[in-house]
């Protein structure tokens, strides 16, 4: 059998490498560096990254690491538009947290999910009704998940969140994952108003905030 290609023959295409707070999920607050890859099949109504969809810089996975280890942070996420749609995002994650770095990848639900390393905390993505793509939901991945990983659902109404309660029954989630996340769409769900649902109804779930976004307001690199 051939031997698998040296992280130095890998070359993934990269929008951005960034250190910043982690805005979002169970790390939320640390430090971390942030990857983020270019490239999603999905195109979400209320998508805060467009500028991921193309461009970026073809970098070598020795590359990526050699950056990250720059900024010295022990926490790494892998994000994008959707780091799967480029099969070799599996490589980088395994090279990451073979050097040691607390790693997580944030992802939309719609490709799988299999060959990800088991170290990984994988955040995915549920979509809800109104982001358009709910229809994109692979829920083949809801069995591989692990109490390591987290699911994340953007609320944009009550009709989202009644969606999201249902499915966080229907598929048992919060038996499955560490936190079971919403997350209200920015600019359409007031927060306060999803926490109310929250509280009244007594859903077992983490509301966030994007809290790099209330520090530095809605750009990239942050």
């Amino acid at each position: 059998m051939a031997n698998a290609p040296s992280a130095a023959a890998v070359s993934l295409r990269v929008t951005e490498i960034f250190h910043s707070l982690q805005g979002e999920a169970r790390t939320a607050g640390r430090p971390t560096t942030f990857v983020r890859l270019t490239g999603c099949p999905l195109r979400c109504r209320y998508c805060d990254t467009a500028y991921a969809f193309n461009g970026g810089e073809v970098m070598s996975v020795d590359a990526i690491l050699a950056t990250v280890r720059r900024h010295g942070a022990r926490y790494v996420t892998v994000t994008g538009g959707e780091p799967l749609a480029q099969p070799d995002c599996l490589t980088l994650l395994k090279e990451l947290c073979d050097a040691g770095f607390d790693v997580s990848l944030e992802t939309s639900g719609a490709l799988s999910v299999a060959g990800v390393d088991v170290r990984v905390s994988k955040v995915l993505d549920l979509k809800t009704p109104a982001s358009g793509e709910c229809g994109r939901n692979d829920y083949t991945n809801v069995a591989l998940l692990t109490p390591h990983d987290q699911i994340k659902f953007v609320v944009c109404d009550r009709a989202d969140y009644d969606w999201a309660r249902l499915k966080i029954d229907e598929l048992n989630l919060t038996a499955r994952v560490s936190d079971v996340l919403l997350s209200p769409a920015v600019g359409e769900l007031d927060p306060a108003e999803l926490a109310a649902w929250v509280l009244a109804d007594g859903v077992d779930v983490r509301l966030q905030l994007q809290l790099h976004k209330i520090i530095w307001g809605d750009r990239p690199g942050v």
